[in-house]
């Protein structure tokens, strides 16, 4: 459960001082405890699962370290379907405690947020759907937007959502049922844009969230965004793995 070829070597100090830079896409606030300062650090180097038990024995703020290293381990790393779906419940079920006893913890939610919606992925989107695990997503995602309007990755998962949802049931439906608007995806795809440029993640959906809305007439557009986040700096072992995803896409294309 790592991702460290050495390429990143922070320690706390160096974390602390790029900490604006390392966290544009989640706003997390810089931690008051070290040790979930170091396990920030571990994480940032890569070592997803000596970061998440860290977190999780620091505690506190730690619990959000421990829910986005698996859940990027998860994402990008796990390659067995079923221990992946395992770990984003997993995640699931820990956020949500968070997010009970710390209602204001933007990132508590986010991460429930981000694990069901990777859940719900995994079993596909029309039968998380119907499970209701789709409005949920958009609730929770809305209610971190709200919490910290600043987070980039929110605004971006809850354009996706809404893309992924009018490409499943259609726009007449998916704004019924689930409030989905193409309007308010693009919006949102440029807002989280706005906030975080760099960000290859936001670059990588913004592009399949382009073609979902609009078809095969934004496949070059699309193609250009993939070249755009492949030719990204990483400022981390986390955001390197999104920079890996989009060139490995375009030499698959």
């Amino acid at each position: 459960m790592t991702h460290d070829d050495g390429e990143f070597r922070y320690d706390s100090v160096a974390v602390s001082e790029n900490w604006a830079r390392l966290h544009a896409g989640d706003a997390e606030p810089l931690p008051e405890d070290p040790a979930v300062l170091e396990a920030w650090t571990l994480f940032h180097n890569g070592h997803f699962h000596q970061a998440a038990k860290a977190g999780l024995h620091a505690g506190g703020a730690g619990i959000t370290v421990a829910n986005k290293a698996t859940c990027l381990y998860a994402n990008y790393l796990e390659k067995r379907e079923k221990v992946r779906l395992e770990l984003f419940m997993e995640v699931a079920e820990r956020a949500r405690a968070q997010a009970a006893d710390h209602p204001d913890n933007a990132n508590a939610h986010y991460w429930l947020a981000y694990a069901l919606g990777r859940y719900s992925q995994g079993i596909s989107v029309a039968k998380a759907l119907a499970q209701g695990l789709g409005t949920r997503v958009k609730e929770t995602l809305e209610t971190t937007i709200r919490l910290e309007p600043r987070h980039a990755d929110a605004h971006v998962a809850l354009a996706a959502f809404q893309a992924e949802v009018i490409d499943k049931v259609g726009a007449l439906i998916g704004g019924m049922t689930y409030g989905a608007r193409k309007d308010a995806s693009l919006k949102l795809f440029h807002q989280g844009l706005q906030l975080h440029p760099e960000s290859a993640i936001a670059l990588i959906e913004y592009a399949n969230g382009l073609v979902m809305l609009e078809g095969d007439d934004m496949i070059l557009e699309a193609t250009r965004l993939y070249e755009q986040a492949a030719i990204s700096r990483p400022a981390d072992a986390a955001e390197r793995l999104a920079v890996a995803l989009a060139r490995a896409e375009l030499d698959d294309g």
